[in-house]
């Protein structure tokens, strides 16, 4: 079973703390949902764990390896894909060549078209064209293809239409049930609480939930607390 590990792990921007000892796990067929306001830290968290920004201290573990000191390449090589905010895709090239590029020698397209078979029908135009839900389904897919163990999913919904964040929910919930361990920001908390196992609520850079969704799906009161700071709840 495939495990990350985040132990104390601080980040700074400018010299300022952003994440500030956080401590999260995700394992092999399940989602690790991570919730805050905006400003909480959560995508300088991720930025941390993937290596695009250094980290001041603390440990990456992925399946017992120490990834603090490797480079973001070395990251992603080990398993750790990184699905950025924005929904980076390459304009110019189609579909499929947005595919192509990440493609694992030992994956297939057909494992990204059987996720989105929306895009199987997209496969010959120019990923600028298409909507921003297929350019986010390209973004997962290109992911997936280059067959990691852990994801990290910041953001996916965006400016989404409701319908269209639905169906990604619907994909994301399936690459861990094929195996695959999750991490996902954002910021629908109801709709991704529905789908995950583990929450987080981070806030000023510091875990003060960590628990089952469910627990914290059914208690919408203190969700709403810890987004705030009224209260300190990490358990």
């Amino acid at each position: 079973m495939t495990t990350l590990s985040i132990n104390g792990l601080i980040v700074n921007r400018s010299g300022i703390p952003v994440v500030r000892g956080v401590e999260i796990e995700a394992k092999s067929g399940e989602i690790s949902v991570l919730l805050g306001s905006n400003g909480a830290g959560k995508t300088t968290l991720l930025e941390g764990i993937s290596g695009i920004i250094a980290s001041a201290a603390g440990e990456v573990m992925l399946d017992g390896h120490d990834l603090m000191r490797a480079r973001a390449g070395v990251r992603a090589r080990a398993g750790l894909s990184h699905v950025e905010q924005g929904r980076t895709v390459f304009s110019q090239m189609t579909t499929e060549e947005n595919l192509k590029v990440a493609l694992h020698p030992d994956a297939t397209l057909d494992e990204a078209y059987a996720l989105f078979p929306e895009l199987r029908q997209r496969r010959d135009i120019a990923a600028g064209m298409l909507s921003g839900g297929e350019q986010q389904m390209v973004v997962i897919a290109r992911a997936l293809v280059g067959r990691p163990k852990v994801i990290m999913i910041d953001e996916m919904s965006s400016g989404l239409a409701p319908v269209v964040v639905s169906r990604l929910m619907t994909a994301v919930r399936k690459l861990a049930d094929d195996g695959m361990a999750v991490i996902l920001v954002e910021q629908f908390a109801t709709l991704a609480l529905a789908i995950g196992n583990r929450a987080y609520v981070l806030r000023r850079g510091q875990t003060v939930y960590d628990g089952g969704c469910e627990e914290l799906a059914r208690d919408p009161a203190r969700l709403h607390r810890l987004y705030l700071g009224e209260a300190s709840e990490a358990t």
